[in-house]
């Protein structure tokens, strides 16, 4: 017998010379990593390899002929332990288990324990064979194991704040904590197996959403969402919801992690600020409003002053010298003009002025403007040039820029009665991420005092003394900025300065693409047109206006009128106002185009093109007020708009 003897065999010759019971030997006594050995039928050891010697610290001469119940613990050796192994073997044919074994020095092991009988060739039992192997640290690891998840689901049970589940792949609920129980109202022996889109409103079910929010968990990785849902009682719920894939530990995709939580409270609260948000805006809004309509009564009172004025000496002094009518007359022209003036300032300001765009070089037109400037300052401000933009290249209303680096001049001027220094210059910038380029108009004045500086873009709001401004210089320069895509900023130090920044988008358009408005037709005298106008006064001065220009002139007060005579007439221009009761001018100028797709076409707007929407594309407009000279000019390119 080898009795944990290692015997090297030197060539393969001399191991097959062995017999077949020497080499079985060897290769139990070989073996370290398993307790291989025999017992006698009443559980004597009969033989012990090298493993069995290794972890259990015997030596074969020490443990041979010693009851194998030793190596239990004495409450499982009182407990028969043992001697039930061996019974359950002989009668069985095999006994496995796991149990605490004892070691030499008295320390435990956690052992994986296999006994299996030994019969003769008559059947008769001789012994059992005994493997065993020390299991401890796979052991210790399974109880880790077993305890983090123990940890882990008292964890997520624990949580009442939230809802945390599991989904299989097909969406149905695996387990469920006591947050989804408080959040969802049901149980866990109600929700369990069942799918999960009955959390949904019956519109997001009946619109895919629950399908839509796996799909996208399992495309993107993830699907994070607010929206209603619906719990046991029926009752909705504000939830904010994360879904997550699970794979395991093949890659394989095995269901989907959950969680909810309800943020009903926290949606009211947002929208109870929200509330809050529109009700402080309205305020202002109707401050501002309070103070446009004060702005504007007093601008328009003094025009309407002098219109009234002049016109009621006309009227009531007939025989007046031609002279004096004259003068009275150009006061009202004049007066009119900065009517029409005052007006386009508020419509620029609300982005509603119809604009007449043209690419331009801001290096070119800024150095002939700062000479223009230069000149009309005077010496006490000296006027610097700074072009540090390359690109510079603009598609703006060449008028409207003019008219707000005019109105930044001007408060520039006034902020420095005593002289100072006024840069004009231009510098590359970005707008949302884009290209732009920042024009820069800077002062050394007195400044702006940062409680007006957040209000200096409101009409009819002035940093100046009564009287001495309209405030409307720099809610011009807003509204430009504005509608040409761009914006306008303002920062001021008190005794120091303003500087002004209208920020513009580059384009890569060539110098002088502008929209062509001049006509090349000229209509000829007796062009029938059909003059719709819901406004008596307006309509009979068009129609003046028209016939002054040697048009033939059918009038209509609404669409529906003249839908009739379109209907009996053969017009050769359709020209309406837009904004009439019933049928639109637009609608009008619509339904006409259908039954005659070459019909002329000219609206009249005295508000703005944002009324039409995109009728600008359709028709040729023209704005009020205007005269002989516009609307022959407007009737042209309507003629020309058709042709085309």
């Amino acid at each position: 017998m080898l009795r944990g003897t290692v015997v090297r065999i030197a060539r393969l010759s001399d191991l097959l010379s062995l017999s077949e019971d020497q080499r079985i030997r060897l290769l139990v006594s070989a073996v370290t990593d398993y307790a291989i050995y025999m017992l006698d039928p009443n559980g004597h050891v009969a033989t012990w390899n090298a493993g069995a010697e290794r972890f259990k610290g015997y030596t074969a001469d020490e443990i041979i002929g010693q009851h194998f119940s030793r190596f239990f613990t004495p409450e499982d050796a009182a407990a028969d332990v043992p001697g039930r192994a061996l019974r359950i073997a002989a009668r069985e044919g095999r006994f496995e288990s796991e149990g605490w074994r004892v070691r030499k020095d008295g320390q435990r092991f956690w052992a994986h324990v296999v006994v299996d009988p030994i019969r003769g060739e008559d059947g008769k039992l001789i012994g059992f064979a005994k493997v065993t192997r020390d299991v401890t640290e796979k052991r210790e690891k399974e109880q880790a194991l077993f305890q983090s998840e123990q940890r882990f689901r008292m964890l997520v049970q624990g949580v009442r704040d939230y809802a945390i589940y599991m989904l299989d792949k097909e969406g149905r609920i695996t387990n469920w904590n006591s947050g989804a129980q408080a959040i969802k109202g049901y149980s866990a022996d109600e929700i369990v197996g069942q799918h999960f889109s009955r959390f949904y409103t019956e519109e997001d079910r009946a619109n895919g959403v629950p399908q839509f929010a796996l799909q996208t968990a399992l495309k993107e990785g993830k699907y994070e969402r607010e929206a209603w849902r619906v719990r046991k009682d029926g009752s909705l719920f504000w939830a904010h919801v994360l879904i997550d894939p699970i794979y395991d530990e093949s890659g394989e995709h095995i269901g989907f992690a959950k969680v909810t939580r309800d943020a009903t409270e926290k949606k009211r609260q947002q929208d109870e600020l929200e509330q809050t948000r529109e009700a402080l805006a309205q305020a202002q809004k109707m401050q501002a409003l309070g103070e446009l309509t004060g702005g504007i009564a007093h601008d328009f009172n003094n025009l309407m002053t002098v219109i009234a004025g002049a016109s009621d000496f006309l009227l009531k002094h007939p025989e007046m010298p031609e002279e004096k009518k004259r003068r009275y007359l150009e006061a009202i022209a004049e007066t009119t003009e900065r009517a029409t003036a005052l007006t386009n300032h508020l419509l620029a300001f609300g982005r509603r002025q119809s604009l007449r765009p043209v690419v331009i070089d801001l290096g070119v037109r800024l150095d002939a403007f700062a000479e223009m400037v230069s000149r009309m300052l005077g010496s006490r401000i000296n006027v610097k040039l700074q072009l540090e933009a390359e690109a510079a290249l603009v598609e703006v209303d060449a008028a409207q820029l003019e008219t707000a680096l005019l109105n930044a001049v001007v408060n520039a001027r006034d902020a420095m009665p005593n002289g100072g220094e006024l840069t004009i210059g231009t510098r590359e910038c970005e707008l949302d991420g884009a290209p732009a380029v920042c024009i820069d108009i800077e002062d050394t004045g007195s400044g702006i005092p940062e409680d007006m500086l957040r209000r200096v873009f409101e009409p009819f709001f002035t940093t100046k003394e009564v009287g001495k401004g309209t405030g409307l210089g720099l809610s011009q320069i807003h509204g430009f900025a504005a509608q040409a895509g761009g914006r306008a900023e303002i920062r001021s130090v008190p005794g120091e300065g303003t500087a002004v920044t209208i920020v513009l988008p580059v384009t890569d358009k060539p110098v002088g693409g502008a929209v062509d408005k001049l006509p090349r037709t000229v209509a000829r005298r007796g062009l029938k047109v059909l003059l719709v106008e819901d406004n008596e006064h307006v309509r009979e001065f068009a129609h003046h206006l028209l016939d002054e220009l040697g048009y033939r002139v059918l009038s209509a007060a609404s669409g529906e009128e003249a839908l009739e005579q379109l209907a009996t007439e053969t017009v050769e221009l359709l020209f309406t106002d837009v904004v009439m009761p019933g049928i639109s001018g637009l609608e009008l100028a619509r339904q006409a185009r259908r039954e005659r797709p070459s019909l002329p076409v000219l609206l009249a707007s005295g508000y703005s093109e944002e009324i039409v929407g995109s009728a600008g594309a359709e028709f040729e407009i023209v704005r009020k007020p205007y005269d002989v000279a516009m609307l022959e000019a407007a009737v042209g390119a309507a003629l020309d708009r058709s042709s085309a």
